[in-house]
């Protein structure tokens, strides 16, 4: 959620909080965010932080800004791209939601994540599972380099014989 560096933006409005608002309802029609990172973009934009703050604080109020329904769409979005839960758990945090709501939303002991688990590694990797521990370092690593658990990997990758 970095956003790029750009110049500094002097504004005549700077202060208005309904210039503010209008600004946030303009970045709401292309995606959902959260209130830190939508309250981020408003600043970067020129605009005072108290008026970005109450345009956000207004937003939130007529329940078009929810830090849970962004964090819902940002883990289904994530998830179907191959994301395990670790990393879509951090992300979230620099974005701003609450530990509850991540919490919520990611679920991070569902069953459902150790199929996406399987089923990247099946994409990447194909049906045949790791013979030697150099291959099965390199499954391991990619997976959880997606943000998977160890656990979820392990069911993933297979054990060996003898391994508990």
């Amino acid at each position: 959620m970095r956003l790029r560096k750009r110049k500094p933006v002097v504004r005549d409005d700077q202060d208005d909080p309904q210039a503010a608002r209008l600004a946030a309802l303009k970045q709401l029609n292309r995606r959902d965010f959260g209130a830190r990172e939508l309250a981020e973009r408003l600043v970067a934009r020129g605009f005072s932080l108290p008026a970005a703050e109450e345009a956000v604080e207004g937003l939130r109020k007529e329940r078009l800004v929810d830090d849970g329904r962004f964090a819902e769409h940002f883990v289904a979005y994530h998830a179907n791209r191959g994301r395990g839960p670790i990393g879509i758990a951090y992300k979230l945090r620099e974005a701003g939601v609450s530990p509850d709501q991540i919490a919520a939303a990611v679920d991070a002991d569902s069953a459902d994540w150790q199929n996406r688990c399987a089923a990247v590694r099946l994409k990447r990797f194909g049906t045949k599972l790791p013979t030697t521990w150099i291959q099965r370092g390199r499954q391991a690593r990619f997976l959880s380099q997606r943000g998977f658990s160890a656990g979820q990997i392990r069911a993933a990758v297979g054990q060996f014989p003898g391994e508990d």
